[in-house]
């Protein structure tokens, strides 16, 4: 019996030694967990990337256009006795849907899991409206020519956004390889805008009848690669591929508010590599 008891201390005593020198596995500390889900990627350094989006924009053509009008029909017969300069041509909130692509790059800074980044970002397409109204009256009597007269006015307005570019703060939270985010800031654009007032004026010896075009008049104001701003603001969210690579899908709100109200509403996808 003292035998077998001193067996026994013997072999627990060469297993324990045995455990001690084998080495310190996940399995034997509670199971393995993923690397991907409980380790942090590191945001932190410069970034650059290419993009492409789609979007629509609204803008709130406003006016009719009524000073290009009583410029242009001062001295005419349908300007002071039809008072066509006067009528009444508004134009109302338009919607339009395009595509584009550009770039952006940026810095981050990283705490844990917290990261601040300051970024640029850049899109290039062609965004914005064109409203056109149109309105026509014939005299109810003979003007001061001694012939009836039809009036046709036409009032357009149109701005084009070609390029923009938002100057914008991220504040993000990084879990595991995803790294949503939130960002607001600044908002330049290149926009070419349009304002065109036509009138065409139409005379005959009888009332609604046979009416010969007389005279026409046109006015214009064009503003070419005019400097536009406003502010951005938009959430989304970047996913780390490799040790520098990362995919990224976003949604930005635009508003430009100097000259046109425009609001521009984007998505986009993109794929970037921070250094």
């Amino acid at each position: 019996m003292r035998r077998f008891l001193l067996a026994a201390v013997m072999m627990g005593a060469v297993s324990a030694a045995h455990a001690a020198d084998l080495p310190d596995l996940p399995a034997l500390r509670g199971g393995y967990t993923d690397g991907l889900s409980s380790t942090t990627v590191n945001w932190q350094g410069f970034y650059i990337g290419a993009q492409g989006g789609y979007g629509s924009s609204d803008a709130k053509l406003s006016g009719s256009n009524s000073d290009l009008a009583a410029a242009v029909l001062a001295n005419s017969i349908i300007g002071n006795q039809m008072r066509v300069a006067q009528w009444n041509l508004p134009f109302n909130a338009q919607s339009s849907r395009a595509s584009g692509y550009g770039g952006f790059f940026g810095y981050n800074w990283q705490w844990t899991d917290a990261v601040v980044s300051f970024e640029a970002s850049y899109l290039h397409g062609s965004f914005g409206d064109t409203e056109v109204k149109t309105q026509s009256l014939p005299s109810a009597t003979i003007l001061s020519d001694g012939l009836y007269h039809f009036a046709t006015a036409t009032s357009s307005s149109s701005i084009s956004i070609t390029d923009m570019a938002t100057i914008r703060g991220r504040a993000a939270y990084a879990f595991g390889c995803f790294l949503p985010y939130l960002f607001g800031g600044f908002a330049l654009g290149n926009a070419d805008i349009s304002r065109v007032y036509t009138a065409q004026d139409s005379v005959g010896p009888v009332f609604l009848g046979g009416y010969i075009p007389s005279q026409s008049f046109r006015a214009t104001d064009n503003l070419n690669n005019h400097l536009i701003y406003g502010y951005t603001g938009g959430l989304g969210v970047d996913v780390s591929l490799t040790a520098g690579l990362f995919l990224r899908a976003e949604w930005e709100y635009v508003r430009f508010t100097s000259s046109v109200d425009t609001s521009i509403n984007t998505v986009r996808a993109g794929l970037g590599y921070r250094f």
